[in-house]
Order: structure tokens, then sequence, then C-alpha cells
């Protein structure tokens, strides 16, 4: 059994403070969803709910078993301590898991939409059919272990690649695209309509004066993610000028640039 103190790194008159740093540190590095191991992140995770207790952890530290005190030696002797040097010697390491590791491109609506998929995985046998589960929200070039999904019950670990989506710009889970809107609409505002990822619409209110290049904000209308709220999906107005102006609106306009300047 390995020590709880070892597996999160800390000695054993560390603080609570200093506990809970330590685990919350390593349970963010070895997060199944980062790409980390589940067996350790459970070691991690089964260690913090004996040492972040504070009677557990008093249970844990207090000595097991009979210490037997011998006369005329160099001091007490703990039959507990020639039980753990036999248990080092005959310890056997358990064999790790194989790891299979494979790049999967998938497109914008994948991550959006997450859930099942299958994929095909190449072995010494030939080809084999799995299920994987798509994590929401995921970030291009993320790696992701599958336990035991892997040819002979091997982990398998997919970095993900996303395919670049010409409409959608992507920064997080924020998602911007453009409309294209006529220069009367930003003078004298208007309405468009634009579409999110999953090709639904919405109507837009442009103010009058908008500048051609502003954003406008469609709150929680980005990319969804697992356990935290969606991003927005971000509209930047492009002004396009009509191919023919009347010209006595053309004059008009010049008048009007002439008082303004």
């Amino acid at each position: 059994m390995s020590d709880h103190y070892s597996t999160l790194g800390v000695s054993r008159d560390a603080s609570s403070d200093d506990i809970k740093k330590a685990f919350r540190k390593l349970a963010s590095q070895h997060h199944p969803d980062k790409g980390g191991e589940t067996t350790k992140f459970q070691e991690i995770q089964a260690a913090y709910s004996v040492l972040g207790d504070e009677q557990k952890r008093a249970e844990y530290d207090r000595p097991q078993g009979p210490q037997f005190q011998f006369s005329g030696g160099a001091g007490p002797f703990d039959f507990n301590n020639i039980f753990n040097m036999f248990g080092q010697q005959f310890h056997q390491p358990q064999p790790q898991r194989q790891q299979l590791r494979m790049s999967l491109w998938v497109t914008l609506l994948d991550i959006a939409q997450g859930g099942k998929r299958p994929v095909s995985v190449g072995t010494n046998h030939g080809v084999m059919n799995i299920e994987i589960d798509i994590p929401t929200g995921i970030n291009d070039g993320d790696h992701v272990q599958y336990g035991g999904l892997g040819p002979g019950g091997s982990d398998l670990i997919i970095q993900f690649r996303i395919h670049p989506n010409p409409k959608f710009e992507r920064n997080g889970l924020n998602l911007t695209t453009d409309a294209t809107v006529s220069i009367w609409d930003c003078l004298v505002g208007g309405e468009t309509q634009v579409r999110d990822v999953f090709n639904n619409q919405f109507t837009i209110t442009i103010p009058p004066l908008t500048q051609p290049g502003n954003l406008m904000r469609l709150k929680g209308k980005g990319l969804p993610a697992r356990n935290t709220a969606s991003g927005d999906l971000l509209v930047r107005i492009q002004a396009q000028v009509p191919k023919f102006i009347d010209p006595d609106l053309v004059e008009k306009i010049k008048e009007t640039q002439k008082k303004s300047s």
C-alpha cells in the first residue's frame, strides 16, 4: 500500500493548508480529462480523503500493532519495522497497463455536441472498432485517456485535433463570426440574422452609428463545456457599401462631411 504522504508529496508534519494545496495541484495535473492516468488520480483522491480529514489523519498516523521494548539494547525495538522491511523486500511492483496513442481529427460541431462516437483503432491483427466519449469544449491538441479501451485491454490515449472552421474563430469557449450588413444599417440601425455552431438562427439588433468591426455579444451561445458555463458568440459587424447610391444623396453626404470637418 502506498504511503498517503508520499502520494501527495508532503511531509508527515505538513499543515492542513499544505496538504490541500498539494492535492489541488496534483489533481489538476493528473485529471483524466487532461490526459492523466485514472489510477494515479484515484490514488491522489484516496490520499486526500484520509489526510484532508483530521480524525482520519490521526487514525492513519497512529502506530498499528503492539510495540515491544527490550532492555540492554540500542533502545525500543519495533516489530512493525521488521514486518515493513520484509514487506519491502518481497513486494512485487504491479505491471503497468500498456498504452496506445493515436490522433483523432474532429470538427468544431463534434466538440460542441460531445457524446459518443465510433472510432477505428489499428492493431497487430487488423482494425478494432470501439466507442469513445468526446468531452465537450475540448481544446485542439488535448489528450484524453480511455482506460482499458485499447487492444488487449490497454489504455487508449487520444490526442484530439480540431479542423478549422471557416465560419467561426475560436478563443477558448467563445466563438466569433462575421455578419455583413448594409452601410445604411450601420448608420441608422437595423436587424440581421446570425447562426451559431449548431445552425440555430438568432436575430440581433444593430444600434444606429455602429462602427464596422464592432462586436456584438450573444451570451451563452458559444461552445458548451463540462462543469462550466458555455462561452459566448461574438458577432463582428462588417459593412457593405451599395453598388448604386442616388447622386443627390451623395451630394448631401459630401455637404454633411464638409460641415463636420
